[in-house]
């Protein structure tokens, strides 16, 4: 842990218990994601800390549990982008390294696809009836059930994306030069906290939800998930299958391609 303006960081990786003892950042210390709500709430005090500073493989699960903690009112929680693959090398080998293709970049669409008509929302069948009490089981509910079914690949959607409704959250022109067929853009930064915007995901079908690298979507995931759709983030973004695209059209369209000057070779301990 670092000393910072306004208290020391606190780094906690989510990663497994091998993993973790095979090489980690010096002072991190080891969470199950399912045992954090517990550990915030009496293991630490949270808000000593500048930073809480929250690491995985790829930084794609470390954005949705901070999205939840966030959520949650812990607003000094931090997802590091690139997660341990942006650390170092060896892992970025097992991690994002190992999430880049170009494989479904024939198949893409550029049809502007709108969304449906504003409908009911996912009941929330919590047995409570505060606001407070109604977002307090949701959240334990999210945790309990850990990380199943958060995350989907590409493999999974192009199989058959009429399956899901999919999200994409980017610019208006990076969505025009091609999407996931079938896609729907929604602004990032806006139209997901609108009630009435909400509405028009439909309740009754797997949610999909991408950006370029799978951060943000992640985001959106937890954000879904808590009011009670059926969210996924998927898995690296475009990042996952239209990378060399991303790469040729970097300058372009400002994409985030993942590339080797997003690693560094910084130490690991033991």
């Amino acid at each position: 842990m670092n000393d910072a303006p306004g208290g020391r960081n606190l780094i906690i990786d989510l990663r497994s218990k091998a993993e973790y003892s095979a090489g980690h950042i010096k002072g991190a210390v080891n969470k199950k994601f399912e045992e954090l709500p517990s550990w915030f709430e009496s293991g630490i005090k949270p808000f000593e800390f500048g930073k809480i500073i929250l690491v995985c493989d790829d930084g794609q699960l470390s954005c949705y549990t901070t999205s939840l903690l966030r959520l949650k009112g812990y607003g000094n929680v931090y997802a590091m982008r690139w997660g341990m693959s942006g650390w170092n090398r060896k892992l970025a080998e097992k991690g994002w390294l190992s999430g880049l293709s170009g494989k479904f970049e024939s198949q893409l669409d550029t049809v502007t696809h709108y969304k449906p008509d504003p409908k009911s929302m996912p009941e929330l069948k919590t047995g409570f009836s505060t606001g407070k009490e109604v977002s307090d089981a949701r959240f334990a509910k999210l945790f309990a059930d850990g990380t199943t079914g958060v995350f989907i690949t590409a493999d999974e959607v192009f199989r058959n994306p009429s399956n899901y409704f999919i999200i994409n959250l980017e610019r208006k022109d990076k969505y025009s030069d091609g999407h996931i067929p079938g896609s729907i853009r929604y602004k990032p930064d806006e139209t997901l906290g609108v009630i009435d915007e909400l509405a028009t995901i439909p309740s009754d079908k797997t949610v999909v939800i991408y950006c370029s690298t799978g951060h943000t979507s992640a985001f959106a995931t937890a954000y879904l998930r808590l009011f009670g759709y059926d969210a996924r983030t998927l898995r690296y973004g475009n990042n996952s299958f239209m990378h060399n695209r991303m790469i040729a059209k970097r300058e372009a369209l400002s994409w985030l391609p993942f590339a080797d000057d997003d690693i560094n070779n910084f130490p690991l301990v033991k």
